[in-house]
């Protein structure tokens, strides 16, 4: 057992820490590689690990519990491989131990991992399972983010083991959060990447956890927050209608003309008091843009004309966008083309999701200038107006 993981007696941390992976489901970058969480609770009777972790790192896991004569049940919060790969690993160990998990989860590891009838036990919202002067209690939190996703509240401890909510891609040697800057980006990202397109059933969630005193909140990536009120109350924001004074502007420009006319916009927009958040789709870093789309009020792609349509690299920040389903209020399209202006209905419609209130376009044919950059005037003034009008604070 890991005494440096200790979080309580009888309680550790088990799991392995990835330093070196840089891409997640193979689209999503790890700048700061990431962390599977997996974790052992001893009660007087009975002993349970708390998921499992990547099947990858399933030695890892397995030396971290050598110290283990009994294991008599493995909670599965969660049946992506990430979190529940490493089962099948620690059950040829501990052919003792029973899965826990609810009948969604069950259909889900028999079809992924191939685990056989007999060794499920399945639990209903809110019921409990005593290890002997500790209790874990169930509870079901669909969709976040996928299906059958439950959490595991330790009743005696006060300690919620969150699975995927609160959790953050970020690989440390250290336990806790502490509030630490680089913990809070790392889980407004995750939280951008992964949660964002259910935001509306996690505030139900969100609700639902307020009925629990929590000391200790133990997600499945990142560090364990020990002062769990600050990363609480960021996801009550974030998922929250309350939009900011921002404007997202992705952009491409191959030729200069549709450059010209992002930045004519961003200082347009800043003397009318609102913040820019630029994205050159060429570099960007998607991350970045998901997190840039959690709380901002308008977006305006910008696009030369590619051929007739939008550019290969604003069809992907589009298409991006309408998935993570953000709270984005207003849209717009501004570029330049040569002979085609079919980025705008391209554009418009890869955001239909969103239900944007869209604003005039601005298309300029070849390089912008005077009547181009007056229309790009009037557009800052026209998003000034509809943030006021929808009750933002400006600046």
């Amino acid at each position: 057992m890991l005494e440096s993981k200790k979080i309580r007696e009888g309680l550790y941390w088990v799991g392995a820490t990835d330093y070196s992976r840089r891409l997640f489901d193979a689209l999503i970058p790890l700048p700061d590689g990431t962390s599977y969480n997996a974790y052992i609770v001893k009660g007087t009777e009975k002993t349970a690990l708390i998921d499992s972790v990547d099947p990858d790192m399933a030695d890892t896991l397995l030396d971290n519990i050598k110290g283990i004569e009994r294991l008599d049940y493995i909670i599965s919060n969660h049946a992506e491989q990430d979190h529940s790969g490493a089962i099948p690993a620690v059950l040829r160990v501990h052919p003792e131990a029973k899965v826990v998990t609810n009948p969604k989860g069950k259909g889900l590891l028999s079809s992924h991992l191939g685990i056989k009838e007999d060794r499920f036990i399945t639990v209903a919202d809110g019921e409990t399972l005593d290890l002997g002067g500790r209790t874990l209690e169930f509870i079901y939190i669909p969709w976040v983010h996928w299906p059958e996703t439950m959490a595991t509240y330790l009743r005696e401890d006060r300690v919620l083991f969150s699975c995927d909510l609160f959790g953050s891609h970020l690989a440390t040697s250290g336990l806790y959060s502490s509030r630490e800057e680089k913990v809070t980006e790392a889980v407004k990202r995750y939280y951008a990447e992964v949660m964002m397109p259910f935001r509306t059933i996690i505030r139900k969630h969100l609700a639902k956890l307020d009925g629990y005193q929590i000391d200790i909140i133990a997600p499945s990536h990142g560090p364990v927050h020990n002062e769990p009120a600050a990363v609480v109350a960021a996801h009550k924001e974030w998922v929250s209608d309350e939009r900011k004074n921002t404007v997202l502007l992705p952009y491409i420009s191959m030729h200069g003309s549709t450059l010209k006319m992002v930045d004519h916009l961003t200082d347009a927009l800043c003397e009318e008091g609102i913040k820019v958040e630029r994205f050159d789709l060429t570099v960007t870093d998607a991350g970045r843009y998901a997190v840039s789309l959690v709380d901002a009020a308008t977006i305006v792609v910008a696009t030369p004309s590619f051929l007739t349509g939008a550019h290969p690299h604003v069809v992907s920040a589009a298409f991006l966008a309408n998935a993570l389903r953000p709270k984005l209020r207003f849209g717009a399209v501004i570029g330049s083309y040569a002979w085609g202006t079919r980025m705008v209905e391209q554009v418009t419609d890869l955001l239909s999701g969103l239900k944007l209130d869209m604003m005039e376009p601005v298309l300029v044919k070849g390089d912008p200038r005077g009547d181009g950059f007056k229309a790009l005037d009037a557009l800052a003034s026209e998003i000034k107006k509809r943030h006021k009008e929808d009750g933002i604070e400006l600046s």
